[in-house]
């Protein structure tokens, strides 16, 4: 059973949403998108490339029948979420739930990792998600109702030999998290962190990880990750982990000493 294909009644938004996912354009963003648009939603939908942003479009448009628009962006491009804000101004867009999905990482030796690689994943992973939720959060709290939906991953949890930067810009989105979601308890505005295990999506190709023993014997799919973040986006929980094992994990490092958390994590990314 597909993501598109279940929706969540019980979960629905109470009146039509507009909601904005960055990253739409494959793996766990495209399949939130689309488990949005099952639940009615409305989408705007945003990645580097504009062709496989149109066919998303279009196929749920067809599907669900709801308005999506599209917005080309490189949010690797310093400046690149005030754009992004600049444009739904000028198109009148009102974006009511933000989803920073975007993200990206790169596996090898910290030191012989392309900088300009690991600045652009800093500025995607950490700065654009930032800016996004300062430029949209405080329209959502005047019109009282919205929500930030976070991805963050497992790797939050601890630290990450040979992805030392992305499992830090994750530690970074898991507390960010975690820290809004207290600021804005009892407020109608909510803000979730979804934490998946490695996933089978273009992450691992385009982090140079697939060979990696993590991602061969543990990965996950995409679309059961975005049933779940979802689910517990709509449930107001602040952190959501997808798999048994996965929560096992994660409580598991929060506990163990953190040099050990460590040589375990270069164990599962060692080639």
């Amino acid at each position: 059973m597909t993501s598109e294909s279940i929706a969540y009644a019980e979960a629905m938004p109470p009146e039509p949403e507009t909601v904005l996912i960055t990253g739409a354009s494959s793996g766990i963003g495209r399949e939130l998108a689309r488990v949005f648009a099952a639940n009615g939603s409305s989408l705007i939908i945003v990645a580097r490339g504009k062709t496989k942003l149109d066919e998303l479009a279009q196929e749920i448009r067809t599907r669900h029948g709801v308005r999506v628009d599209v917005i080309p962006k490189d949010l690797s491009q310093p400046g690149a979420a005030e754009s992004l804000d600049s444009d739904l101004r000028a198109s009148g867009l009102a974006v009511d739930v933000l989803v920073n999905n975007a993200g990206f990482g790169a596996h090898g030796h910290f030191a012989e990792i392309d900088l300009e690689r690991q600045r652009e994943m800093i500025q995607v992973n950490v700065l654009a998600l930032t800016e996004l939720t300062r430029l949209l959060m405080p329209a959502m709290r005047r019109r009282g109702r919205g929500g930030i939906l976070n991805v963050a991953s497992t790797a939050a949890f601890q630290p990450g030999p040979f992805l030392a930067v992305y499992y830090a810009t994750k530690a970074y989105v898991l507390s960010f998290s975690e820290a809004l979601a207290e600021e804005l308890r009892g407020e109608p505005v909510t803000v979730t962190c979804l934490c998946p295990g490695p996933t089978r999506t273009g992450f691992a190709a385009a982090a140079e990880a697939v060979s990696t023993p993590l991602f061969q014997r543990f990965a996950g799919d995409a679309p059961e990750v975005a049933l779940q973040g979802y689910r517990g986006f709509r449930q107001r929980k602040t952190v959501v982990v997808v798999g048994f094992l996965n929560k096992l994990g994660a409580f598991s490092t929060r506990l163990a000493p953190r040099w050990f958390a460590a040589r375990l994590v270069r164990s599962l990314h060692a080639h």
